[in-house]
């Protein structure tokens, strides 16, 4: 016993010596999911995550300003391969760890239908989205609009918020009636769904692959490669999948 006792105490000594720290730029709609497989992630590895939480675009300018960033974990796939071609990510290191699904949510319960209707109706006097320029989900919205003929329309009633969290903050306060947000902020595992939302078919828009990639920064960082790896272990898979993302 007391030999197992000397044998943990060794390996706990171990894991805490080799431990490092990873900067990880995290997009708004993975915020959630990714404090879940963090906590994971330093259990098994020792290793800490410093996280920031925002827009892919905004991502992109601070990264190729020069922004310490050693991962980034993104919301498209465009943002990854742009950083690779342009020499700041590390080419061989992208792949895809989720793919996004779109949802037109209201806190209020009962005020959002199951097809979206609402949308068309005068129901509502604001309908938040994040800044289609440097957020993938606000360019889907976007493109649910347009295939719903209702862009134009909808137009004067637009809030805009810098990410797809600013988008939701919106609609949780009620500053706007609705607004499409990621189906990983209203459907938390463990969690009673609040409100009503409408899940959008994925024909309405484009694919949202959602790629994560080593940047340059992180290179020689173990501890930024060990945290790519987490993210395609099966533990991180499924919690994934358990906030409703399809891979």
């Amino acid at each position: 016993m007391k030999r197992a006792l000397i044998a943990v105490a060794l390996g706990t000594t171990g894991l805490v010596a080799q431990a490092g720290e990873v900067r990880v730029a995290v997009a708004a709609n993975f915020a959630g999911p990714m404090a879940r497989i963090g906590e994971a992630f330093t259990a098994a590895t020792g290793h800490t995550l410093k996280v920031s939480v925002g827009a892919t675009g905004k991502f992109y300018s601070q990264i190729v300003a020069g922004a310490p960033f050693e991962v980034l974990v993104a919301a498209d796939d465009e943002t990854p391969k742009r950083l690779i071609a342009e020499g700041h990510a590390v080419n061989g290191s992208r792949f895809t760890y989720a793919v996004g699904r779109l949802v037109l949510w209201s806190a209020r319960p009962g005020f959002v239908d199951d097809q979206g209707a609402v949308l068309a109706s005068a129901k509502f006097a604001h309908l938040a989205i994040a800044n289609p320029k440097v957020a993938p989900y606000g360019r889907a919205a976007l493109e649910v609009m347009a295939a719903r003929g209702l862009r134009e329309a909808l137009q004067a009633r637009l809030v805009t918020g810098e990410s797809i969290a600013q988008a939701h903050q919106f609609a949780l306060t009620g500053n706007a009636e609705l607004g499409f947000v990621a189906l990983s902020q209203v459907a938390i595992p463990d969690r009673p769904v609040t409100g009503s939302y409408w899940l959008v078919p994925p024909s309405l828009y484009g694919e949202i692959r959602q790629d994560a990639v080593l940047l340059k920064a992180g290179e020689k960082n173990d501890a930024a490669k060990a945290l790519l790896d987490h993210l395609k272990s099966a533990s991180a898979k499924s919690v994934i999948q358990a906030y409703g993302y399809g891979s």
